[in-house]
């Protein structure tokens, strides 16, 4: 990656995610990066592809997150514990703002808009990769198990950038820790009949 392109997508992911994608305009990203225009869509021919590399930056940094944690090995419900303490980690950490993903879908709604298909592809992802990791475990519905820590981690994403994110983190990995306790408990029959 050439430097001009690394100082854009540096300059655009701080601005973006700490001030929205709307609000920061591409004059704005280039006077931050120190570049020209010209050097900008050399990069990134409109700002939906500078807004669909963000997402991608950030897409590979949980991915990244995400391997290390398996990397380091350990039982696989430590695997599971170990993810979902990235997760409190980022929330916990200076300047969080929610999760770039849920602020770009709630800015770009339209689902055929390039922001939300990157958005959809990495909850997919997301939501497969946690399913697989709970099925390690033993997790005898590991779909549905997999859905309720995606819902954990969304609403502890919104709401710990709206207060003290201690007792947050800590409901995050309490409801995390209790679907892996709870992992051979019987699905009520009207839960069934949603799947």
């Amino acid at each position: 990656m050439s430097e001009a392109r690394a100082r854009l997508l540096t300059s655009a992911s701080r601005l973006f995610y700490s001030e929205g994608l709307h609000s920061v305009g591409i004059d704005r990203v280039i006077a931050d990066a120190g570049v020209t225009r010209a050097t900008l869509y050399r990069h990134f021919p409109s700002k939906d592809d500078l807004l669909v590399a963000y997402l991608t930056g950030a897409d590979k940094a949980i991915r990244a997150q995400v391997e290390a944690v398996r990397a380091a090995g350990g039982l696989p419900a430590d695997v599971v514990r170990g993810v979902a303490a990235t997760i409190a980690d980022g929330i916990r950490s200076p300047g969080f703002r929610g999760c770039a993903f849920l602020n770009a879908a709630a800015e770009y709604p339209d689902p055929a808009h390039p922001v939300h298909q990157a958005v959809l592809a990495h909850r997919q992802w997301f939501l497969s990769t946690v399913t697989e990791l709970l099925a390690e475990t033993g997790e005898t519905a590991p779909e549905p198990a997999a859905r309720h820590f995606v819902m954990l981690r969304d609403g502890a994403m919104a709401a710990g950038c709206l207060t003290d994110p201690a007792p947050i983190c800590e409901t995050f990995l309490l409801g995390v820790e209790g679907l892996l306790r709870y992992r051979d408990a019987p699905i009520p029959a009207e839960a069934q009949r949603r799947k």
